[in-house]
């Protein structure tokens, strides 16, 4: 595949493809390294390449974790950045992965972005998961409500002090919903922790 041809591929993608989507997509490893050193595509994590002169999307690290990690959920305070529900500034993009892991299952390691990954199970991980396009890219993030009910469940790792703002924050958001958050409490278990700050709130 010639160098135009397999700009289009690029193009149809998004701007994006991981190495094994560009060898299955017909693009030779030779054609792949000439791309990079011709400065075609840049390497914006390892296996991943963005098309150097496709509009550069926002959310990109997002983007690169969806890509690199397809079974993740953005989560907790990289969400809550994402729907503006935090003062905290992520500087990891926190993930929700299914199960209790295991060693075939182990939490991926990228060098970039740095990845902080939690394990949810069952409607905990399925629950509340909605997607957004950037740069036609379809990435998972737990809606607003379910990620208030996420940051209570987490209080020693995150801090009880950013649930308790995100709370404060969501409770004046267009995206409050009282109906739903005590739906995701409940899956969460976290109902009885979050009803009083709720309270004092209403």
């Amino acid at each position: 595949m010639d160098l135009q041809k397999a700009k289009q591929v690029f193009r149809r993608n998004g701007g994006f493809l991981r190495a094994s989507e560009a060898l299955s997509a017909g693009i030779s490893p030779r054609t792949l390294y000439q791309m990079r050193i011709q400065g075609v595509i840049s390497q914006i994590s390892r296996g991943l390449f963005r098309l150097s002169d496709f509009p550069f999307p926002d959310n990109l690290d997002l983007i690169a974790v969806t890509l690199r990690v397809p079974n993740s959920v953005i989560s907790l305070i990289s969400a809550l950045s994402f729907y503006q529900l935090t003062t905290e500034i992520p500087h990891f993009v926190y993930i929700a992965l299914q199960g209790p892991g295991t060693a075939k299952t182990a939490t991926p390691k990228l060098d970039f972005p740095p990845l902080r990954a939690f394990r949810f199970s069952g409607h905990s991980f399925s629950q509340g998961i909605a997607l957004h396009n950037f740069g036609g890219v379809s990435v998972k993030i737990y809606d607003p409500s379910k990620t208030i009910a996420d940051c209570f469940k987490f209080p020693y790792k995150l801090g009880l002090d950013v649930a308790i703002e995100a709370l404060k924050l969501y409770r004046y958001s267009p995206f409050f919903n009282t109906n739903l958050l005590h739906h995701y409490s409940k899956i969460c278990r976290v109902d009885k922790v979050i009803s009083p700050f709720l309270q004092v709130l209403l």
